[in-house]
């Protein structure tokens, strides 16, 4: 048996959240509430997180349900579905700046509201499974004289004398190559630990370089394909050892 699926009503016509409660239930999902006002969605989403989120955007009280997405994504990723019968022009660019997963225009059939959300589904789905396959998956295995790198559904071979740098960007890396670039699941420590060091040096916290590729070493920086690169003291003096033994 796949998993239920909870979803949150934010409506204030009683009629329409009840009759959508009715549906969602007959359609074999769970309600995790229906509230009438925007300002307690908050307090609700902390005590029993939602899975998805059926939104009005038009609701009594100062904020409406476009100010309610926004106070909520900086803490939750919760799929919204908005429910509207304002289609103007404001309004809908409003609403698709949080990046909402449908729209719902009032009045709206049952098979309306039914395939929104299993759109949503379908969608939140594949994100898990694309997140799932990166994290176990898209780890770069460095060989001797390449680096196997995923892009798309395969692996494919760069070899290390095309790689010109490597910059941190959080949790991934990304190598700067010749003619392209590649975005890996790795941190820059972790990478650091796998390429071979007469090719590769850490110059700063957020920067590997292939020392083949050096153009220029200045007082704070190293130039390669006419990009500047910070360089610590520390890390300049064991660079210029490191072309001293080559």
């Amino acid at each position: 048996m796949g998993k239920v699926y909870k979803i949150l009503i934010v409506e204030d016509e009683m009629i329409i959240a009840a009759n959508l409660s009715l549906q969602l239930k007959n359609l074999g999902y769970e309600v995790s509430g229906i509230i009438p006002r925007g300002e307690e969605v908050l307090a609700h989403v902390e005590q029993n997180l939602p899975d998805i989120i059926l939104m009005d955007i038009n609701l009594n009280g100062e904020l409406d349900g476009i100010d309610i997405v926004n106070s909520l994504q900086p803490k939750y990723k919760i799929p919204i579905i908005y429910l509207t019968a304002n289609a103007d022009d404001y309004t809908f660019n409003r609403a698709k700046e949080t990046n909402p997963f449908a729209f719902i225009s009032k009045p709206f059939k049952k098979v309306d509201l039914q395939h929104a959300i299993e759109l949503t589904i379908k969608r939140v789905e594949e994100e898990k499974q694309f997140d799932d396959d990166v994290s176990s998956s898209d780890i770069p295995f460095v060989l001797i004289d390449s680096i196997f790198i995923r892009n798309n559904d395969k692996m494919v071979k760069v070899y290390i004398d095309d790689v010109l740098y490597i910059e941190a960007e959080r949790n991934y890396c990304k190598i700067h190559c010749k003619e392209k670039e590649h975005l890996v699941v790795s941190t820059l420590k972790d990478l650091d630990g796998k390429l071979p060091s007469k090719n590769f040096l850490r110059i700063h916290r957020s920067f590997i370089v292939n020392i083949s590729h050096i153009d220029e070493i200045a007082t704070s920086h190293v130039v390669i394909s006419k990009k500047a690169l910070p360089i610590t003291n520390e890390l300049k003096k064991e660079l210029l050892q490191h072309i001293q033994k080559v």
